[in-house]
């Protein structure tokens, strides 16, 4: 499946992040990109650059400001990109798209029940398409059902965005 340019951009400024540091850890305090915003050391920069012409990138960079899901501030007298929880939540769909994991091998499913208030329906939206994305597909209504493996990825989703209490994750051995 092909990722358009944001959902890719997000997706490597998220993966570069995590490989500095674990982003959970930094839930409450946004990620950081130090590199100066046009500085040429900073290799996704440079990549989409390259890619897309100084202008498109410029472009993209207006857009994913306007979404919501960067903050470009000045940190400690540099520039500095801050991917926000939406542009996260954005990367991790995105990274669903990308990697297809393996059914499990011992035949069991994974079965995933929520019940998430009212008030937190963006959250519930996102997991929704979280978990269309990763395989898992409508058993019931707020029952979701999926041979894949991919229990450590939800639960680190549902940590990052305060969900843990409202979902239940099984492992069922036939649906």
């Amino acid at each position: 499946m092909r990722l358009n340019i944001t959902d890719r951009f997000l997706w490597d400024v998220y993966s570069l992040l995590s490989e500095a540091g674990d982003l959970l850890d930094s839930a409450f305090r946004y990620p950081t990109m130090y590199n100066s915003l046009p500085g040429p050391k900073n290799p996704i920069f440079k990549k989409y650059r390259k890619e897309r012409g100084a202008r498109e990138f410029s472009k993209l960079i207006y857009y994913l400001k306007q979404k919501g899901y960067i903050k470009i501030e000045n940190l400690k007298n540099r520039k500095a990109l801050l991917l926000t929880k939406n542009g996260i939540g954005k990367a991790l769909k995105a990274s669903f798209k990308i990697k297809k994991d393996k059914k499990r091998r011992d035949g069991k499913w994974i079965m995933l029940i929520f019940d998430i208030p009212q008030k937190y329906k963006k959250s519930r939206e996102l997991l929704r398409s979280i978990l269309v994305n990763s395989g898992f597909k409508l058993f019931q209504q707020s029952v979701w059902v999926s041979p894949y493996d991919i229990s450590e990825k939800i639960e680190k989703i549902l940590q990052m965005y305060s969900l843990d209490r409202y979902v239940k994750i099984f492992l069922i051995e036939e649906v």
